[in-house]
């Protein structure tokens, strides 16, 4: 697979009703940060200048916050269905909650291996269809008809074992992106890690990697991958040495934070203030850096 960074900003463009989706470099486009140009790695300009990368981030930042609110009118009106694998897990509850406190689709659908139980009437109207990960194919109706799907599936070594970890985040990631992909559904975001690397010689990294790339091969209209790196976030699940690494991290200025770290929240919000902008990206692949901006993007706009 081919590592391309994106740029959250790339396709914005001002137009008399303010910022939006557009193609090309022409007149009124966002105008270039103080470091464009600036030789670095992916396409964000200026990373390889940190004078400048500040710069770039809360201006590019500002042009994407003023987006936003058109962005998500404009995808609203597309009645959109969309699916979350993973929805028990803390990164899932957060994209679910948030799927619902903005209301961007006509219809959601929670894939799990059991039912959830929810209080909150924001819940009521969310759809659950129960499923055997290990007979998914019994259940490739579950995976039909919708337009956006969302994989926050995982476990970890510690948990399940080296095989029950293989089976989980290799083999029920792959089979449920080939259902949803025979099912109809034209954008697949994927949550991996930072540092997925296929030829990798530590386990978790290596299958990380190796979805990645197999997922590509399905050709779905539209592939999102997010590579966060420490999740900042306070698990119901004890994970030993989780949580002193995440008080360091937190403790950091946003600057060295936001390169290594990230949390929960800024990745869910990342995710959907990326799947409302318009895009004719095959393949999309945001790290770190580019979660945190894009994820911090509308800060301003919530109380």
């Amino acid at each position: 697979m081919g590592v391309t960074f994106s740029d959250p900003w790339a396709d914005l463009e001002r137009t008399p009703n303010g910022w939006g989706g557009a193609r090309g470099r022409g007149k009124g486009r966002l105008p270039a940060c103080p470091g464009q140009g600036a030789k670095s790695r992916g396409s964000g300009g200026c990373r390889g200048r940190p004078a400048f990368a500040g710069r770039c981030v809360m201006w590019r930042r500002v042009a994407m916050t003023e987006a936003l609110p058109k962005l998500r009118e404009d995808f609203r009106m597309q009645n959109k269905s969309v699916f979350i694998l993973g929805a028990s897990g803390e990164t899932g509850k957060v994209l679910l909650k948030e799927i619902l406190e903005q209301s961007l689709f006509s219809k959601v659908t929670l894939i799990g291996r059991r039912k959830l139980t929810f209080e909150e009437e924001a819940y009521k109207n969310v759809n659950q269809e129960v499923v055997d990960f290990e007979k998914l194919d019994d259940y490739a109706n579950a995976f039909q008809g919708h337009d956006v799907g969302f994989c926050c599936l995982g476990t970890t070594r510690r948990k399940a074992g080296a095989e029950g970890f293989v089976r989980v985040d290799r083999d029920y990631v792959l089979k449920s992106a080939e259902l949803a992909k025979a099912g109809g559904c034209q954008h697949f975001n994927l949550l991996s890690s930072k540092g997925a690397d296929k030829s990798s010689n530590f386990l978790y990294l290596q299958i990380k990697g190796e979805v990645e790339a197999r997922v590509e091969e399905l050709k779905f209209n539209r592939y999102s991958v997010f590579r966060p790196g420490v999740l900042l976030c306070d698990r119901e699940e004890s994970r030993p040495g989780e949580w002193l690494i995440r008080k360091f991290f937190g403790s950091l200025p946003e600057s060295w934070a936001s390169a290594h770290s990230v949390p929960v929240v800024t990745v869910v919000r990342a995710m959907l203030n990326n799947a409302v902008r318009p895009s004719d990206k095959k393949m999309e692949l945001l790290d770190n850096m580019d979660i945190y901006a894009l994820g911090k993007a509308d800060d301003t706009l919530r109380p």
